[in-house]
């Protein structure tokens, strides 16, 4: 049997990584499994690196890119590894070449369409921000059913009827849909957006969402945000607290001989 010859070697990705073309075929994400956690965090390596390119930065080492993301370079490097980008020895990483890479691995390279239901006060700060076109996600259709804000433009979008929803986000190709409409309503928003095709939803409402298996759903609620906070205050209130007991009680020790006062 002719033994069969030697694959020849994949050729060199950003920082000595197999070439994104390989990874992750035509533009499409990395089909490796990657833990939520680490694809948060990509986010946050992902707009770092975009400062850094806006800056004129060419190189950047791990322990640079850590700090700036708020982690520890060891962890920055694991994240990394995931979607194949290990860096080059004493050099680091080429800025743009793995900001590159990471919107290749994060599905960025195509066109995000966004439609937002419900623009009462968050929903209506949410539609007037101009940065989510900036980073792939346009907003392209706006939903509500207050009469008072139907056929108004934000950033240039008509206000629909929510019942427009189906027809409007297929028409648009919407992608992603954001829920800031009342807990009520939520579901019902979401059963539309569903129907509409839409695959990916964050919700704001403070409900929890019952969607089919294949639509991916984050929710944002932020008074558990705030709770989480607020845990983190007590907790490090609690730690100033009985530093200063241990501190109290130090001092009396100190002050104290063979049950006596003792005075400098």
């Amino acid at each position: 049997m002719t033994p069969r010859p030697p694959a020849a070697p994949s050729p060199a990705g950003p920082e000595g990584t197999p070439d994104v073309e390989d990874a992750a075929v035509a533009g499409r994400p990395l089909a490796r499994a990657v833990p939520q956690a680490t694809v948060a965090r990509l986010a946050v390596y992902l707009r770092m690196l975009g400062e850094l390119a806006e800056q004129g930065t060419e190189t950047v080492s791990s322990d640079e890119l850590a700090a700036v993301s708020g982690v520890n370079s060891a962890k920055l490097r694991k994240d990394l590894s995931y979607v194949g980008s290990h860096g080059i020895r004493g050099v680091g990483y080429e800025v743009r070449p793995l900001l590159r890479h990471l919107e290749t691995a994060l599905g960025l390279t195509h066109r995000q369409a966004v439609a937002l239901v419900g623009i009462g006060n968050l929903g209506h700060a949410l539609a007037g921000y101009g940065g989510f076109g900036g980073r792939g996600f346009p907003v392209t259709a706006l939903f509500d059913v207050d009469p008072d804000l139907l056929g108004i433009k934000i950033n240039g979008i008509v206000v629909d009827h929510v019942r427009e929803i189906p027809e409007i986000c297929a028409a648009r190709d919407v992608t992603i849909g954001m829920i800031a409409t009342p807990a009520p309503a939520a579901q019902g928003v979401c059963d539309l957006l569903v129907r509409a095709g839409v695959t990916c939803i964050l919700n704001f409402a403070p409900v929890v969402l019952q969607v089919p298996e294949q639509v991916e759903v984050r929710k944002v609620d932020l008074a558990v945000e705030l709770q989480i906070l607020a845990f983190h205050v007590a907790r490090r209130h609690l730690a100033v607290t009985q530093r200063d007991v241990g501190l109290d009680v130090v001092a009396a020790e100190n002050g104290h001989v063979n049950g006596h006062v003792v005075i400098s």
